[in-house]
C-alpha cells in the first residue's frame, strides 16, 4: 500500500468546493496513478473520518497563451470524498 501522504496531494479550495462542503463532501488533489479504494483509505488514515463514498475526475488541461508561445495547463485528478454523517475534516473549519 502506499503510503497516504503521497495519494493525497492538496486539498482543492473554491467556492464550490465551499459549497458541497455543506453536504460532507470535501475535494482533493490526489495521485493520477491512485484509485478510489486507496483515496479512501488514505482520507481515512490522515483524518480519522469515515469514508462514505468517493468520486474522481480528470481534470483536463486548458490552452493557455504566453505572449508568442501557446501552451497548456498541468492535468491532474480530483477527489470529491464523501464522509459519514457527523465526521468532519478540521482543516477546512478555519
Amino acid at each position: 500500500m502506499k503510503d497516504p501522504r503521497e495519494v493525497i496531494i492538496r486539498p482543492v479550495i473554491t467556492e464550490h468546493s465551499y459549497d458541497l462542503m455543506e453536504n460532507n463532501t470535501y475535494t482533493f488533489e490526489v495521485a493520477k496513478d491512485s484509485n478510489k479504494v486507496e483515496i479512501a483509505q488514505a482520507i481515512e488514515a490522515i483524518f480519522n473520518v469515515k469514508v462514505v463514498k468517493v468520486n474522481t475526475l480528470n481534470v483536463k488541461p486548458k490552452p493557455k497563451r504566453v505572449r508568442y508561445h501557446m501552451g497548456k495547463t498541468r492535468t491532474w485528478k480530483k477527489a470529491m470524498v464523501t464522509l459519514k454523517e457527523g465526521d468532519t475534516i478540521e482543516i477546512f473549519s478555519a
